[in-house]
């Protein structure tokens, strides 16, 4: 097995494809490898699929089985456990007694609130930029940019969204102040 079959993109895309899309308590995931913590791992991989995921599609509320994810990952239960409970401090899911561990879903004023308060950091964070702007940062949002132009991603909505997101998180991390930037990246959970 190469390495990079155990790199964190492959990894999460590994978990979101095996976590339920509406309801199902089973999700089927492949070990991790020993590189990183496991607890890290699972942590990253099980994030990254959260937030992957189509949480709206149905109205079941979607369970994670902390037991199969374990046994899926190859890995104790324990890392399992403290990545859910770091999930759960950021808000990406909630365990309720004697039921178990369920993702969370924003309602739509949340969310509305959510992206007025990114709109309001990255104002800040522009700001900022145009304090000490860098030859470099410029040119590499131009480039960002330029992808957004040519119409190609329009018709791919996925990698369209991918880049979008990539361009305004460039934005926060240009600014080179770090509340700010903690703030935005604690924003969405």
């Amino acid at each position: 097995m190469t390495s990079d079959s155990h790199s964190p993109r492959r990894a999460a895309a590994r978990a979101q494809s095996a976590l339920p899309a509406g309801g199902a308590t089973a999700p089927r995931l492949e070990p991790i490898a020993a590189s990183d913590s496991f607890k890290t791992r699972a942590y990253a991989a099980l994030k990254d699929a959260i937030a992957a995921m189509d949480v709206y599609r149905s109205r079941a509320d979607i369970r994670l089985d902390e037991r199969r994810l374990a046994l899926d990952f190859g890995i104790s239960r324990t890392p399992v456990r403290e990545a859910m409970a770091q999930l759960e401090r950021e808000g990406f899911v909630r365990a309720v007694p004697r039921r178990g561990i369920y993702v969370v879903r924003k309602t739509k004023r949340e969310v509305i609130e959510m992206i007025t308060a990114w709109a309001a950091l990255e104002s800040m964070a522009a700001r900022l930029i145009t304090e000490n702007p860098s030859a470099e940062e410029i040119a590499s949002l131009r480039t960002m940019f330029a992808r957004f132009e040519n119409g190609e991603l329009h018709a791919r909505l996925d990698e369209y969204s991918e880049v979008n997101i990539e361009f305004h998180q460039a934005i926060i991390r240009m600014s080179r102040n770090t509340v700010l930037i903690s703030l935005a990246e604690n924003l969405f959970t």
